[in-house]
């Protein structure tokens, strides 16, 4: 995060057997009391083996927008199953995995450029969330990519979203 705000999220995430076990406990609480359907985004700060919960969102949420490219099933279909009382088959990853947020300021209508410079790497993929206009500062696509581990994918997909100029007019 960086002004309060998703910027990177990646898995697999790097964490002992204690803040694992207890980040699973802190979101069972979570969304056991909320009740409900579908796939809850639960945000957790984790460092050393300590864990401390940060906000719910019940339904998809961006920092999960890695799921496109870290396994078979995307939050998106496994909110849909999970809806529509379909069954949740055991989740197979992609291995290390990594997404970037496309930012952009200002007002006015986003424009992309150098969106094939930023496909140039194998493993490398964009999503532009087609925003008719943005106010302000807004989340505008997503770069995803996989890498050997974590730092790779991390890397490569924060250079694809640095490849790519955003532009707005009015």
């Amino acid at each position: 995060q960086k002004d309060g705000d998703y910027r990177e999220s990646w898995q697999p995430q790097a964490m002992s057997a204690k803040a694992l076990e207890r980040a699973e406990a802190i979101s069972r609480t979570i969304t056991d009391d909320l009740g409900g359907w579908g796939l809850f985004g639960v945000e957790l700060f984790v460092k050393g083996d300590e864990v401390w919960f940060s906000e719910v969102s019940p339904r998809p949420h961006d920092t999960g927008l890695v799921t496109l490219v870290s396994q078979e099933l995307s939050e998106f279909a496994l909110h849909a199953r999970a809806i529509l009382g379909l069954p949740i088959p055991v989740i197979r990853q992609s291995g290390p995995s990594a997404s970037c947020a496309l930012l952009a300021h200002g007002e006015g209508v986003p424009h992309f450029t150098d969106v094939a410079a930023a496909l140039q790497v194998p493993d490398t993929a964009v999503r532009l969330f087609g925003k008719p206009s943005v106010h302000g500062h807004r989340r505008v696509g997503v770069t995803l990519a996989r890498g050997e581990d974590t730092d790779q994918a991390r890397a490569t997909a924060r250079n694809a979203a640095e490849a790519i100029g955003v532009t707005l007019t009015a």
